[in-house]
């Protein structure tokens, strides 16, 4: 039955697979509990009715055999009393029962099978629920785990940016000093070498410019009587 079809494939679903194309496996395992749930309801609705017509078709069968071991014994009796013709209608009665009794057998048999499919089916169900409940917080606690490293990994790579920005810092810093040593260099070539000579001369012409000043000076003093 199409029923049976259907929660046979829901049953059949590999939660591995699933966790394998989740982006997130803590919120998968959550929606497959919540999928399983539902199916769950559904499967005891279903089991339910159908556990009800292996009940229902069961009765009919009893209730038919009664009927042909009842017809049975009319027959028995109306011989008893030395009534053939009698016991012929209950005995024709009685086949019609068994002929009945016949396809209400087959009838049961299709329920009670149905029946158990349904119940191993739902039992199934039962199962991987609390498997997933089981094994869910440990799953979490995983997903939880590995968030936190690859955290840890991006601050890792962060450090690392960091650590060559710093070398290309020292590196630029560097550059930037032999840069200004050579400015300064170039400044000091650019001046012109020193004249020993007329730096000497400059010492003589200020060392007569001061004699003269001295001679000048005693001369006021002795005219000053001083």
């Amino acid at each position: 039955m199409g029923m049976l079809d259907r929660f046979t494939d829901i049953i059949k679903a590999n939660i591995n697979d699933l966790l394998d194309k989740a982006e997130d496996p803590s919120k998968m395992i959550d929606q497959y509990m919540r999928d399983l749930t539902e199916s769950l309801a559904e499967v005891k609705q279903e089991t339910a009715g159908v556990m009800a017509e292996e009940t229902r078709t069961k009765r009919l069968v009893d209730e038919n055999t009664a009927e042909v071991a009842r017809y049975y014994g009319l027959a028995r009796k109306a011989l008893e009393a030395g009534s053939e013709e009698d016991a012929r209608v209950f005995l024709a009665k009685k086949q019609e029962f068994e002929a009945k009794g016949e396809n209400l057998k087959q009838a049961y048999d299709a329920a009670h099978e149905n029946a158990k499919k349904m119940r191993e089916m739902h039992d199934k169900l039962v199962s991987d629920i609390e498997t997933l409940n089981g094994r869910r917080e440990a799953i979490k606690a995983k997903v939880s785990v590995a968030k936190t490293q690859e955290k840890m990994n991006e601050f890792a790579s962060s450090a690392e940016k960091t650590a060559g920005t710093m070398s290309a810092f020292d590196r630029m810093e560097a550059k930037a000093d032999a840069m200004l040593d050579k400015a300064n260099a170039m400044d000091e070539l650019d001046q012109a070498p020193a004249d020993e000579a007329a730096a000497l001369e400059e010492k003589y012409a200020s060392a007569g410019n001061d004699a003269a000043v001295d001679d000048e000076l005693a001369k006021l003093k002795g005219e000053m009587g001083l």
